[in-house]
Formats: C-alpha cells, structure tokens, sequence
C-alpha cells in the first residue's frame, strides 16, 4: 500500500506521473472488493493553478484539498458525475491528483474511461470524501508500469475556462492504453 509520503511530495505534476500503474483498490463493508489499474491522471497544482478547485481559496467543498496529503477529495460535476482525487503535497497547499481511468484487475465490469464512468464502475460517491487513502476502505497498491509502457502528457480535459493553465500539460496516461478515456489533443513524451 502507498503511505502517506507518497503523496507529500510537493511536486504535483510528479505524484500524477508515479500514480500511473498503481492499483486502486475499494474494500467497503458491504460491496465485493473493487481493483483497478491507473492509467490516466490529470494534476491541480493548488491555490494558484485556475483550474484547480483551490483557486477558489477554501471553503466547505475544498477544504479537504488543503489538509493532510493522502486523503480522497470526492465532488460531483455535472449534477450527476463523482470525481476521485487524492491530495498531495504539504498542508495548505490546495494540490490534488484526479484519477480520470483505470484498467479493469477484479470486480470491476462496467466501463472506467473517464473520471464519472471510474467512481461509478468502483462505487464511489460523496460519502469517499475525506476517506484515508492509507486505510483499509480506499488505497493504492504500490504496482510499478510494466517494462514496455510509455507514459505521454497533454493538456486537461474540460479546463478551458482557466486561461493560460488549460493548455498546462497536466494530464498524464499511459500510452495507447485502451482505457485511457479520449485520445489528446496534443502529445508530449514525458
């Protein structure tokens, strides 16, 4: 399982790199154990970063963006849609990693491309927000890429509202992935 320095690097952009290959796993009481493979991230630097929700400075719903690096940030977009981050970096620093796919490894069997399509396929809603990711209900396993895979960045998805930062390439996947959720716009070998 990751622990918690994992996430403490202060360095966004690198926490959403080293997540692709590592396993999520959800093992709520209830619901048969779920484990997927990240394929796809996108980063939000924090407070400064205009795409990020912390840009906003904190206030109920970001609050948890500005704690302890580890720990599940779980809105809904859309009305309907629940997105899963994990924070990172130091305390006050607003920064998040957004798991936008993951591959399919064990009790998964609706479709996980797409940040919406991943939180529904694992489960995960409203009630995740706040859940320890070093804990026994939300984790990752520390599974490393395999030998032959590339990882690529490009710009964020849905971001155009956020000026100079929507073409940051933040957004990271692994290369010709079938999962990973809509092919870029433009590519940069990482």
């Amino acid at each position: 399982m990751l622990l918690r320095d994992f996430y403490a690097d202060p360095d966004c952009a690198q926490v959403a790199r080293r997540l692709l290959g590592k396993t999520l796993v959800v093992a709520k009481p209830g619901y048969p154990k779920r484990m997927g493979r990240i394929v796809e991230t996108e980063a939000y630097l924090g407070a400064h970063d205009l795409a990020a929700h912390s840009s906003k400075g904190i206030t109920p719903r970001t609050q948890i963006m500005f704690g302890e690096p580890g720990y599940a940030y779980v809105y809904l977009i859309y009305g309907m849609h629940h997105c899963l981050n994990v924070v990172t970096g130091p305390v006050g620093n607003g920064s998040a990693v957004l798991l936008r796919a993951v591959e399919p490894v064990e009790g998964i069997d609706l479709p996980t491309h797409g940040p919406g399509r991943l939180t529904k396929a694992l489960a995960i809603d409203r009630t995740d927000n706040g859940q320890d990711m070093c804990g026994s209900q939300l984790y990752l396993l520390d599974t490393p890429l395999k030998s032959e895979e590339c990882i690529e960045s490009s710009a964020r998805i849905g971001v155009d509202y956020a000026k100079e930062w929507a073409q940051a390439p933040l957004r990271f996947y692994i290369k010709n992935n079938p999962f990973v959720s809509q092919p870029p716009k433009k590519k940069a070998t990482v």
